[in-house]
């Protein structure tokens, strides 16, 4: 039986809403640790503890590191870019300092899993000036992706050692590290865990770059799950070509007879409305019959309005997929 999992977040962190997502078939939930670490999450955790007893339900516990991630600072307030403004990344926009020396003119700058689009028109001392080309509201701590550039960060970071070291006492069961650009990035997740004495977690490598995928039959064997993370792998190239990459990595996968899992949009309409597009039932459907091993929601439980409605519908086409399959 595939593993269903949600994520926490202010729309499903009360405990009854964390009951009723249980009793509609969630598996477990995924807990993203670029926000803030896993002391803060104490509350939350001891809520889907007491959720899941209350349920009968031994749930799996996957925490999301920060990684070589690149996200967005730390804002006063949400900040509205319109198509055309002119706005001072490494300033009103913060950004990791490793990004700054990669900011010259006409590279994209791709905001909350490209959401929105800016293109930079003028480097600048502390930053770049760049020109709104897709717009919308910025919101703290979000994703940002610099396509074709090669910016190096380390695979663990401080707060992932410290995360790390409370992982097995919080009843985490399992890591899942972002931008897995090598085997070396897992293997140094593998010692941090080791060292934390969180060596039986189970290791969820995420694919999100191009590099990831090329190095996907590395991965294999240094990973217990391979996660297709299709916000930022889609920004890692023109839209179009992301099916032929989840296709792909599904593909490797089954052929390795590695689980992987199948996250990001996946019912995305649903954190404002009450129904899914036909589409997204359909990419449920085929997720499922692609051979994944799990599905997640991610903002459509974590802060959509409707989270105990999207995992509903989330469940119930999983589980007609299934009856798909052994019908066959």
């Amino acid at each position: 039986m595939l593993q269903i999992y949600g994520t926490l977040g202010p729309a499903c962190s009360n405990r009854e809403t964390l009951v009723r997502l249980f009793r509609a078939g969630m598996t477990g939930m995924r807990l993203n640790l670029s926000h803030a670490g896993l002391a803060a999450a104490a509350g939350q955790i001891e809520d889907l503890r007491a959720a899941a007893r209350q349920c009968g339900v031994t749930p799996q516990l996957l925490i999301d590191m920060q990684g070589p991630e690149l996200r967005v600072g730390a804002l006063p307030a949400p900040l509205p870019l319109e198509e055309g403004d002119l706005v001072r990344l490494g300033e009103a926009v913060p950004l990791p300092a490793a990004v700054l020396p990669h900011l010259i003119p006409g590279q994209e700058v791709l905001l909350d899993d490209g959401k929105l689009l800016l293109r930079v028109t003028e480097t600048r001392p502390a930053g770049a000036l760049a020109r709104v080309e897709r717009g919308g509201v910025l919101l703290s701590r979000k994703s940002a992706a610099l396509p074709g550039a090669d910016i190096r960060l380390p695979a663990v970071t401080d707060s992932d050692r410290e995360n790390l070291r409370l992982a097995k006492s919080c009843g985490v069961t399992g890591v899942m590290q972002p931008f897995v650009r090598g085997r070396e990035d897992l293997e140094a997740v593998r010692r941090a865990l080791e060292a934390a004495g969180g060596g039986g977690l189970r290791l969820f490598a995420k694919i999100e770059n191009l590099e990831g995928v090329e190095k996907l039959p590395e991965l294999l064997p240094a990973a217990d799950e391979i996660v297709i993370a299709r916000g930022d792998l889609g920004n890692a190239g023109p839209l179009w070509k992301l099916p032929a990459l989840q296709k792909r990595i599904a593909a490797a996968c089954r052929a390795a007879g590695k689980p992987f899992m199948v996250v990001t949009q996946m019912l995305a309409s649903m954190e404002q409305n009450a129904v899914p597009t036909r589409a997204e039932v359909s990419d449920v459907f085929n997720a499922v019959l692609d051979g994944a091993a799990s599905v997640m929601l991610t903002g459509e439980t974590a802060a959509g309005r409707h989270p105990v409605e999207a995992m509903e519908y989330f469940v119930r086409t999983v589980r007609e997929a299934e009856g798909y399959l052994e019908g066959q």
